[in-house]
């Protein structure tokens, strides 16, 4: 008998999908929805790029951030843009966003090179090493080998270290022996990602890294089930926005004696509100484009009051404040380049390029103030006020 056998008796490597309610399993088909809705978005390459470096920045800095990091997320942005110099007090907070990033592409382009693959020991102990490389680490942690002593997170003692590289191994050959039933594979991917978070966790076979390595693990699973690698990133920013709930959960599962089904619910309704939130940052995208080509190309012959009008309409469609409304006096302050073009001119210029763009459907008003009438390309909006 192993050690583990008798400490963590209820430690066996199962699924059992029966076990979730009802709820969870309406989350999942709404989870499979949204992420089947981004795959399918059509962005500007601009756009996109700028999507995927967002939330790798959002994904690498939540996954540290659990663990203590204290950069902001535009420090992280700027960092990774280049723009931002730390003092050297605060480098080792970057190197740590930096490798996480780093794993996150390597699990990104071998992906995209050999496909879906089941995950191996020497993959998980590459990504705990990635994870911790050029870090100052305690004396008795070396990043990518299995730990030598035995280690508490919050109130849960780890396995016993002699039984880590036993136990991975056969976490790994468990993983790389299940199939998902024929039509539910994306489900059950989504259950494989989140359930390996989890005993990996319990195993814990690191000195050190072992949240950021089974946060890797997710997203890999994620990834191969098919997310686009915007929502790959979503769960390690719903634990980091819940970090207090997440620590809950994964002690309260320790302690249950190896159920899954509570943490798997708190995760999917997570993931279900991430995915929520990114389809209408993406909407937003999606609206801002069409909207700026729709009035570009009713503006097709210029003057220079047509262009006036048109660069008066586009800078009203920036607003968003009081539900986009502006007051009309306001108007000539309300950029650079309206300034320019009405702080010299008398009030009757103004009057009559609202008018135009009144007449032309592109600006709405109310008692004094105006705004662009961005619903206008929304072809199927609900009527409604405001």
């Amino acid at each position: 008998m192993r050690t583990y056998q008798q400490t963590h008796p209820w430690l066996e490597f199962k699924l059992d999908a029966s076990r979730l309610d009802y709820t969870t399993w309406m989350f999942l088909g709404e989870a499979i929805s949204k992420v089947e809705h981004i795959a399918g978005v059509p962005l500007p390459p601009a756009t996109a790029s700028r999507l995927h470096a967002l939330y790798l920045a959002k994904g690498a800095l939540a996954s540290t951030a659990i663990e203590g990091n204290t950069l902001t997320e535009d420090e992280v942005v700027r960092h990774l843009e280049g723009q931002l110099t730390l003092p050297p007090s605060r480098q080792y907070l970057a190197r740590e966003v930096d490798n996480v990033v780093a794993a996150c592409n390597r699990i990104g382009q071998v992906i995209i090179s050999t496909g879906p693959s089941p995950v191996t020991v020497d993959d998980i102990r590459t990504y705990n090493r990635m994870v911790l490389e050029g870090l100052s680490l305690d004396e008795d942690v070396f990043p990518g080998e299995f730990r030598l002593h035995r280690v508490r997170a919050g109130r849960y003692s780890a396995v016993p270290p002699e039984d880590c590289e036993y136990l991975l191994s056969e976490f790994c050959g468990w993983l790389g022996s299940l199939v998902p039933p024929e039509g539910l594979e994306m489900a059950f991917s989504i259950l494989i990602a989140i359930i390996t978070h989890l005993y990996f966790v319990w195993i814990h076979p690191f000195g050190d890294g072992n949240g950021r390595t089974a946060r890797l693990l997710e997203f890999r699973y994620l990834l191969q089930a098919g997310f686009p690698t915007p929502a790959a990133h979503l769960l390690s920013n719903f634990y980091n926005r819940t970090r207090t709930e997440y620590y809950r959960q994964l002690d309260r599962a320790s302690s249950s004696g190896g159920k899954t089904e509570d943490f798997v619910a708190y995760a999917v309704r997570g993931l279900v509100d991430q995915l929520r939130e990114q389809l209408d940052q993406i909407r937003v995208l999606q609206m801002e484009i069409t909207w700026r080509d729709y009035v570009h190309g009713r503006f097709r012959k210029g003057s220079l009051s047509r262009d006036r009008q048109k660069m008066l309409v586009l800078e009203l469609s920036k607003r968003v404040l009081d539900n986009g409304w502006v007051d009309v006096p306001s108007i000539p302050e309300l950029s650079a380049d309206t300034a320019r073009a009405y702080s010299t001119r008398t009030d009757r210029t103004l009057a009559r390029d609202l008018n135009s763009l009144h007449g032309m459907s592109l600006v709405e008003r109310e008692n004094g103030r105006v705004r662009a009438n961005k619903r206008l390309i929304l072809a199927f909006l609900p009527a409604r006020r405001g």
